[in-house]
């Protein structure tokens, strides 16, 4: 299996349907009380892309998008049309738009990441597929600038300084982002007269740990 560094259709993935999963394991005790754990630490999205289709020519390009994929062999990249920035989907990418690390003098090199917060407490998502020609990268409130100051890892998601960034300077960065994902079949299965009566098939993906 591979990661293949290309990108479903963006169009077709507009209007899919789909999200973050986590994995929660519960168990009831006799009391009625409830332990709750997880042996994930970061949640899975998935999606179908079945949803997006339109046309047969959108169906055509699926099939063939499905088919240099091998199934469910090699992974792609999958824009989630519903979080794919690091800031508010009606915004633009700021240098400022996330804290990803403070400065020790000695560390070049930083992951990209995107926090979600709801009250006191925050949730980092590792970032390792920026859209090429997307990453603004900041060291303490003063932008720096790519090729200049930087370059961009896109296939691991990490920002590469040439030099250190001073001890206790913040490290932020602003970025659109895709999803690593597979397709979640083998097998495709559409009646081309269902089709055309508005019955489109499901054709699931699942992000994978990359």
């Amino acid at each position: 299996m591979a990661f293949h560094d290309v990108r479903f259709p963006a169009n077709l993935s507009f209007g899919a349907i789909g999200g973050p999963e986590r994995r929660t394991e519960i168990v009831t005790l006799a009391s009625g009380f409830e332990e709750r754990n997880t042996p994930w630490s970061h949640a899975l999205r998935r999606f179908d892309a079945g949803m997006g289709l339109r046309s047969l020519d959108d169906l055509s390009a699926v099939i063939a998008f499905f088919e240099a994929r091998a199934g469910q062999l090699h992974a792609f990249r999958w824009k989630d049309w519903s979080d794919h920035k690091s800031c508010l989907p009606s915004a633009a990418p700021e240098f400022t738009d996330q804290v990803i690390a403070v400065g020790d003098g000695q560390r070049r090199s930083f992951a990209l990441s995107k926090a979600y917060r709801s009250g006191a407490t925050v949730y980092h998502r590792p970032i390792t597929k920026p859209v090429a020609g997307s990453v603004r990268a900041g060291i303490g409130g003063s932008e720096v600038f790519v090729e200049l100051n930087y370059a961009v890892d896109h296939g691991a998601g990490l920002i590469l300084f040439h030099e250190p960034p001073g001890v206790g300077a913040e490290i932020t960065a602003g970025f659109e982002f895709d999803v690593p994902v597979r397709f979640d079949t083998d097998r495709i299965a559409v009646s081309v007269g269902s089709f055309q009566a508005g019955q489109v098939p499901s054709i699931p993906v699942v992000e994978v740990r990359a």
